[in-house]
């Protein structure tokens, strides 16, 4: 198979079923920066961690290409018309939620409360997890406006959502973990 078709330089792309849409599309921009998010994660799991964060990242990663099926499959030729599934593509689950569900809750057992906001950064590594905190924000907010549009499977929906709190929970674990520096973010007084 070659990574070049062709089939794309008039500026449309296929979405699974075969349907095209230009590459502008809601659709496209929501599954396309589930994308980027993944290789935001990759970026994380490459930093020195404990081998738990990196099998969750790993994990993680698997499902973000399940989430990017979704999004990039026309609902319309998803399903035929008998309720049966068409296209063979695997679907998020409540299990999915509950994996981010119970890894925010171990880490959360061996932090300090946060009784602030906190500023982003403190170590590379961080700061890469608030990165892909905004991107996984970024996919939410497109994929719930595709939402609007075009029904979604409100499971992914759940899932970006959860993910970004997962990204920033693990921000906060490693910056203990790393022995950083968590600035409280306190507005000035005028």
């Amino acid at each position: 198979m070659k990574v070049y078709t062709k089939t794309g330089d008039k500026g449309t792309t296929a979405l699974f079923g075969g349907t095209r849409v230009p590459k502008y599309h809601i659709r496209i921009e929501s599954y396309g920066t589930v994308d980027e998010l993944n290789s935001y994660i990759g970026l994380i799991r490459d930093q020195e961690m404990s081998q738990i964060y990196k099998e969750q990242l790993i994990h993680i990663q698997d499902k973000l290409f399940t989430v990017g099926a979704i999004l990039a499959t026309d609902p319309e030729k998803a399903v035929l018309k008998s309720g049966k599934e068409r296209l063979n593509i695997s679907l998020i689950s409540e299990d999915d939620i509950a994996f981010l569900e119970n890894a925010i809750d171990e880490m959360e057992n061996t932090l300090p409360q946060m009784t602030h906001f906190v500023l982003p950064g403190g170590h590379t590594t961080v700061s890469y997890c608030h990165i892909a905190r905004c991107v996984c924000r970024r996919a939410e907010r497109l994929a719930t406006h595709l939402n609007d549009i075009e029904p979604t499977d409100a499971m992914v929906l759940k899932y970006l959502n959860r993910l970004s709190d997962y990204l920033f929970v693990l921000a906060r674990k490693l910056t203990l973990d790393l022995k950083a520096e968590e600035v409280k973010w306190i507005p000035e007084k005028h």
